[in-house]
Formats: C-alpha cells, sequence, structure tokens
C-alpha cells in the first residue's frame, strides 16, 4: 500500500471515529439529556458527590467536553458554584479515562452487531427516545470499526524509515511529543478520539510506548482547551470552571512529564499489551488529578476567582455573549445558552418600560429618543436568538428539547413585540404629550402607576417562570393577567365617571388627556398580554387547562 493510500485510509478511520462519537453523545443527549441535568443539578451536596455526578455523565456521553461545558452553564446561570463545578469536571476527566478503558477490549465481534441493531431500531422507532437508542447503537458499532481500521492501516507504517525518523524524535523529545499530542486533541475537541488514536498506533507497533505516553499527556492538556475558547463569549462566571480544569491539566502534565521514564516499568509489569499500558496510564493520570485536586477544589476556586473576578469583563449589552455556535451538538447546554440570552434581552426590555413610563409620565422627548435607540438592541438580541434556535432546530431534537425550542423562539418573539408596543406606542404618546404640553389627572396618573406596577410585576415573574419552568409561577403568571383586567376595568371606569362630570363644566377640555390616556391602557394591556401568554405552553404541557372557554 502507497504511504498516500495509508494517509487516506488513516485519516478516514479517524474521521469514522469522530462521527461515531458524535452520534454517541448526540443520542445520549437526546434521549437523557434532561435526566443528566437532573444528574449535575442535584450533585452539589459535596465534592464528592459532584465528581460522581461528572464520572458517570461523562461515561454515558463519552465527551468530557459536552460534561465541562454542561458544568459552565449551570455556573454561568448561577446554579452551582465554582468548587462542585470544578468537582464535576475531576469526574468527567476520570469518567472519559474509563470509557477509553472499555474500548480497549477485543469487541471487534461487537460492531457488526451494534450496527445491525442500530439500524433496526432507529428505523423501526417512530422517534423519541427508542430512535435515540438505535443512534447510540449505531455510533459505537462505527466506533469499534473505526478502531479496527486504524490498527489495520496503521500496521505498513513500522516499515516506513520516513515514519520511524519522525518517532524517535518524539520519543526523545518528549516535550514535543505532549505539544504534538494537545495539538491534535484541540483539532478533534475530544481527548477520548486523541487516545484511542495513540492507543491504536501503538497496539500496531508504529509508536513506542514512552512516545505514546507523552502523546497521552498532550491529549489530556490539550482537550481541556475546546471548554474554554467555547466559553469566550460567556459571563466571568460561567468561564471559571474550565479554565480550573485547565489548570488542573497543566499541573498534573507539569509533575508527569518527569516521571514518563520511571512510569513505563511499572506499566509493563501490570500488562504487556502497548494498547494497555497506553490507556492504564491515561486512567492512571486522571485518576492522580483527582486525589491531588479534588481536596484543593476550594482553593483553586478562590484562585479562579482571583483571577477572573466578577464586573471586570466587558459587558456589552447590545449584543448576545452567550449563543455559542460550539454548544448546538449539546441541546440541553445550547438551550441554556438561549435561557441567559433571553434572560439578558428581559433586562434591557425591563429598562426600556420604565424608562419609557417615564418619559411619557414627565413629558421627557430625551428619555424617550433613549428608549428608541433601546429597541435596536431589542430587535438585534430578537434577530440572534433566532438564528440560533433556527440552527438548533435544524438537529434532531428529541420531541422534549423540540418543544423547549418552539417555546422559546414564541417568547422571544412576544418579547420582541413588547419592544415595538413601548417604542412605536408609548414613545409616541409621550411624545404627543409632550407637544401638547397635556399633565394627567392625578387620579388618572395614580392608575397608570398602579398598572405599571403590575406589568413590571408580570414581566419578573415571566423570566422566573422561563429560567423555573415552575407551573406555580406559571399560575401565578396568569393570575397576574386577571389582577391586571380587574385593575383596568376600574381605572377605566373611573376615567369616564370623571369626564362625565367634566362635560357639565363649559370650560374643561380634556378630551387630549382623555385620548392618551386610554390609549397608555390599552398598550399597556398588550404588553401584559404579551407576557402572561408565555405560561399557556407550561401549563398546556402539564393539562392545566381547559380545552376551550366557551359553554358547550
Amino acid at each position: 500500500m502507497s504511504g498516500t493510500a495509508i494517509l487516506i485510509n488513516l485519516l478516514g478511520g479517524v474521521a469514522l471515529l469522530l462521527w461515531g462519537l458524535r452520534m454517541v453523545r448526540t443520542g445520549v443527549t437526546r434521549a437523557f439529556g434532561d435526566d443528566l441535568q437532573r444528574l449535575l443539578g442535584h450533585s452539589l451536596r459535596n465534592r464528592f458527590t459532584a465528581f460522581a455526578a461528572g464520572l458517570g455523565a461523562t461515561v454515558v456521553l463519552q465527551s468530557s467536553t459536552a460534561t465541562s461545558l454542561l458544568a459552565a452553564s449551570f455556573a454561568g446561570r448561577h446554579l452551582m458554584a465554582t468548587a462542585p463545578a470544578l468537582a464535576i469536571l475531576l469526574g468527567a476527566d476520570v469518567g472519559t479515562s474509563l470509557v477509553a478503558q472499555i474500548l480497549t477490549f477485543d469487541l471487534s465481534l461487537l460492531s457488526p452487531i451494534l450496527l445491525l441493531s442500530g439500524l433496526i431500531i432507529f428505523h423501526s422507532a417512530s422517534g423519541g427516545r427508542r430512535r435515540n437508542l438505535g443512534r447510540i447503537c449505531l455510533g459505537l458499532g462505527l466506533v469499534l470499526l473505526a478502531l479496527r481500521l486504524i490498527v489495520s492501516t496503521s500496521e505498513p507504517l513500522r516499515a516506513s524509515p520516513l515514519a520511524q525518523q519522525i518517532l524517535v524524535a518524539l520519543t526523545d523529545e518528549a516535550v514535543i511529543a505532549v505539544l504534538v499530542g494537545a495539538a491534535i486533541a484541540w483539532l478533534s475537541h475530544s481527548s477520548l478520539t486523541t487516545v484511542l488514536l495513540i492507543m491504536s498506533m501503538a497496539a500496531g507497533g508504529v509508536i513506542p510506548v514512552g512516545a505514546a505516553l507523552a502523546l497521552v499527556l498532550g491529549a489530556n492538556l490539550g482537550a481541556a482547551a475546546p471548554p474554554i475558547v467555547a466559553t469566550l463569549r460567556s459571563g466571568v462566571v460561567a468561564r471559571r470552571p474550565p479554565l480550573g480544569n485547565l489548570l488542573f491539566r497543566l499541573i498534573g502534565c507539569v509533575l508527569a512529564l518527569p516521571l514518563l521514564d520511571q512510569a513505563l516499568p511499572w506499566l509493563a509489569l501490570l500488562e504487556a499489551d502497548p494498547a494497555r499500558q497506553v490507556v492504564d496510564f491515561h486512567t492512571a493520570f486522571n485518576i492522580g488529578l483527582a486525589i491531588l485536586f479534588l481536596p484543593l477544589t476550594g482553593p483553586m476556586a478562590r484562585l479562579i476567582e482571583a483571577l477572573l473576578p466578577e464586573g471586570t469583563e466587558a459587558d456589552d449589552e447590545t449584543r448576545p455573549r452567550h449563543l455559542d455556535a460550539a454548544a448546538l451538538d449539546t441541546p440541553p447546554v445550547a438551550l441554556a445558552n438561549v435561557r441567559r440570552e433571553v434572560v439578558r434581552m428581559g433586562e434591557v426590555l425591563e429598562q426600556m418600560l420604565s424608562q419609557g413610563f417615564e418619559a411619557l409620565r414627565n413629558n421627557d422627548t430625551a428619555l424617550a429618543s433613549k428608549v428608541e435607540k433601546a429597541d435596536d438592541v431589542i430587535d438585534g438580541f430578537h434577530a440572534a436568538i433566532m438564528r440560533y434556535l433556527t440552527l438548533l432546530s435544524r438537529e434532531p431534537l428529541g420531541d422534549r428539547d423540540s418543544q423547549a425550542c418552539a417555546d422559546l423562539l414564541m417568547f422571544t418573539t412576544n418579547l420582541e413585540h413588547v419592544g415595538d408596543i413601548i417604542e412605536l406606542n408609548l414613545v409616541e404618546l409621550a411624545r404627543k404629550k409632550s407637544q401638547q404640553r397635556i399633565q394627567f389627572a392625578a387620579p388618572d396618573l395614580a392608575d397608570l402607576t398602579i398598572l405599571f406596577d403590575l406589568v413590571r410585576d408580570s414581566m419578573r415573574l415571566c423570566f422566573a417562570m422561563l429560567m423555573s419552568n415552575d407551573i406555580a409561577v406559571a399560575r401565578q403568571l396568569i393570575g397576574q393577567k386577571t389582577l391586571f383586567r380587574q385593575h383596568e376595568m376600574a381605572a377605566t371606569e373611573r376615567h369616564q365617571q370623571r369626564r362625565r362630570s367634566a362635560a357639565t363644566n363649559p370650560s374643561d377640555d380634556g378630551v387630549g388627556a382623555s385620548s392618551i390616556f386610554l390609549d397608555v391602557l390599552r398598550d399597556l394591556r398588550r404588553i401584559n398580554s404579551h407576557l402572561t401568554s408565555a405560561a399557556y405552553p407550561i401549563l398546556d404541557s402539564a393539562g392545566e387547562l381547559r380545552p376551550t372557554r366557551l359553554r358547550s
């Protein structure tokens, strides 16, 4: 076989390995994503339960990167402190080494069985969890097939003089080997893929065990970089756990690199197979990191918090920061990113509402202009979130994730409509009121203030419901709509009574003020309706709504 053919087959095997692992990861996240989020969310009792949760989630996901992004997402939403997030990542590192242990055994007979059963399950299932189980079986079958292809393809490299020269250089220069392993892991975004590739090359006799161990150190170091890059545009709190994990691995590599020569005899005593020696070293390295750093997650968290203090990042409120394209492969993380961005959009919207009402009350045209500029920010958020959700919806999603995607799309669109009402209606009424030098009567202004406070309370309940998905909060939000309607009707009736009394006085001409007052009532009602409509999907999915309000 020519060198070109060997290279093509080797790259094809690596591509098949990456695709198989991706199929397993996406199948697991779509079938069990919510369960994994609950597992991580309930693991905060102490560092040991957090470590176990990270280990378990990574064994299932077969990706420490995905677990890192989930932990960073929890930390960014202030649902998890930095210390337990670091414990989760230490568990994730051990978990990915255990997956590598399993895949080193001779499972070649399982490959066709998994591929056949996966195909049957995938095509026989109409959707949901069963179809994703078929995807997982197909992915595992492709992984095992890719490993066989890599091993068989790499065997002729042992006779290549050029390959031997390169490998001798890697053996003599351990630091270079670490950098090469880190680069491969960075490019593949997976330490598991890199370690399996190194293991396959060692099994074929292409790479000496000494060079393979240095490459494994590099793979562990390089795999810590993708979560850092993926969270660069996130808040400071979300960036802390990936940075702490990188420091753990960097310190571990510095400590382990001088001990590689001493490790070789011990590994040979355990097992003679070079592939097993490589994976045993990978597992021992990550278990060693856990033993060394699990008691130090608290001090490391304080160090990271000192390096990345809150409030120091340039928080540009005019553009989204959490819509990371790398998270689209992990729907729970992507949906969490959207929720965080929608909350930021809501903060701008709440400020718009307060400033719009202030401009209306005080005839402040300068503040009205500021509100108009803020609506451009809302439009930018809406467009970015729409694009992100559209990309996410193109992925094969589970029923629950698909429904969450649709609900967030509707929720964001309603927020954009609220922004338009504030800009096009309330601001215009504020300008008109200022130009005509109109002042509201004290009772009318008091009623408007009460209604404005109710709308603001609805907005805050709306975002609390978005983050918690709590049925009780959704019911409270619907109750807020009823309360608003009662106050609005009472305010309208009191205003009409005052207008009827004023009609007997020929000198009173409050038609302009009355028209603006009633228009403001209408706009506040429309804003409140858009906000409370977010509760209906949650109540509907919980069976809390009647089919119709009409008499039978």
